[in-house]
């Protein structure tokens, strides 16, 4: 979650960036690249600010933003539209908040107003019941006049059924001194929805995942059904790709143009060339060619190397193998710590026993090779180019170039 804000406060230009963090998330901040600062007692928002501010830097006209670590949808443009505000045209205001309209009941603020000015922000713990009828809340992201700010946190009281520093009151702070508070209107209230529990994780979740698809299909993708199709941030997809249901593409995944993924398809750091086709399959951190098919029920991990036109069939798995242009592994084979060469076709059964117990060892097949049904090739093994073995062979030597061997063990081929 705290990846999204981060993401959005950088897009917004935000020059410094400060987490403020408990000891158990301190401890995971230096993988985000940016500052932070550990609150020892969580004694509420005010008391966090203040942490805050006790490690920046004075500057004189600063302006500071202030914003939820655990909003995953809010947006670039509300930290914009709320720094605008906040200079506006005439200047001078203290702060700017960004309000929204929630559905009732709601666990957000709510605003106090008199007449078009804010008056004050009242938690709900400490609402009336009348109060917690208002429908406009405190979206908990704000722009202050850095100055102000130093000043207001240096007011706030834990006089509240919590007991703790609310930022909230600085609002009433500013109201009571005379200073301007411009509130801001959320366009939607899902850009700023908390998470608190499970249910509005699947909620956020299930918003994002609407951005996504929208974003990739305004771009030229067609996503056949979005609701059953799941994204993630940071992907290429290449115009005229066509996306089936039930697929998951994810981790920073490439596809090209015309790509075919799906339908119950899964794709995690997947780099994908041109007019590739996954159906009912999984591709897991490996690079495929252009013109390439794979599956159905086809399962390819761990560093794979796929050349153009190759064709991985029904029941095929690939770990950490390298296969040239125009190989062809169609029907029901391992294939593992690997190299094929052009044009190879790798009959049904073929099975690399590449784990003596011990360790991995590789298996070099040359090109135009030919792997009959149900061999098993006993790595560490090379099969020269050109090479043929029978059907049920059990390969535990090397095969020369143009040599034909079949049998358990595989032995030469009289020659024609």
């Amino acid at each position: 979650m705290l990846w999204y804000a981060l993401r959005a406060l950088r897009a917004a230009s935000i020059n410094q960036i400060i987490v403020v963090a408990n000891a158990e998330l301190q401890e995971q901040i230096g993988r985000f690249d940016v500052e932070s600062v550990l609150q020892e007692e969580q004694l509420g928002t005010g008391h966090a600010v203040r942490v805050a501010l006790e490690a920046l830097e004075h500057r004189t006209g600063g302006r500071i933003l202030v914003t939820c670590g655990d909003m995953p949808l809010v947006t670039e443009d509300i930290f914009r539209g709320l720094l605008g505000a906040l200079d506006g045209e005439s200047g001078g205001a203290a702060a700017a908040l960004l309000s929204v309209k929630m559905p009732l009941p709601s666990n957000f603020g709510r605003i106090l107003r008199h007449g078009p000015a804010v008056e004050r922000i009242v938690e709900v713990r400490d609402a009336t019941p009348e109060q917690l009828a208002i429908d406009e809340m405190n979206a908990g992201i704000y722009a202050f006049d850095e100055a102000a700010l130093r000043d207001a946190v240096g007011y706030l009281r834990p006089d509240n059924a919590q007991a703790e520093y609310y930022l909230t009151d600085t609002i009433e702070h500013f109201a009571r001194a005379g200073k301007r508070v411009v509130p801001v209107v959320a366009s939607e209230h899902l850009h700023v929805l908390g998470i608190n529990d499970r249910v509005e994780l699947a909620r956020a979740r299930k918003e994002m995942n609407a951005r996504l698809c929208a974003h990739h299909m305004r771009d030229g993708v067609t996503i056949v059904d979005p609701q059953t199709t799941y994204l993630e941030p940071e992907l290429e997809i290449g115009p005229d790709s066509v996306i089936y249901p039930n697929t998951s593409i994810g981790r920073l995944s490439k596809l090209g143009t015309s790509c075919v993924i799906g339908p119950n398809a899964r794709l995690s750091a997947a780099t994908l060339g041109n007019r590739v086709t996954v159906r009912e399959s999984v591709v897991i951190d490996s690079q495929i060619g252009s013109d390439v098919s794979v599956g159905p029920f086809a399962h390819l991990r761990d560093e794979n190397l796929l050349d153009d036109r190759v064709h991985v069939g029904n029941f095929v798995e690939i770990k950490k193998s390298k296969l040239a242009s125009g190989v062809k592994v169609s029907h029901l084979s391992y294939i593992g710590d690997t190299s094929i060469g052009e044009e190879t076709n790798i009959g049904a059964g073929t099975i690399t026993c590449n784990f003596d117990g011990t360790k991995k060892n590789e298996t070099v097949i040359g090109r135009d090779v030919s792997i009959g049904s149900n061999t098993s090739l006993v790595a560490p093994v090379t099969i020269g180019d050109g090479a043929l073995t029978g059907a049920g062979s059990v390969v535990t030597k090397d095969v020369s170039s143009g040599e034909r061997v079949a049998g358990n063990p595989a032995r030469p081929l009289p020659k024609k």
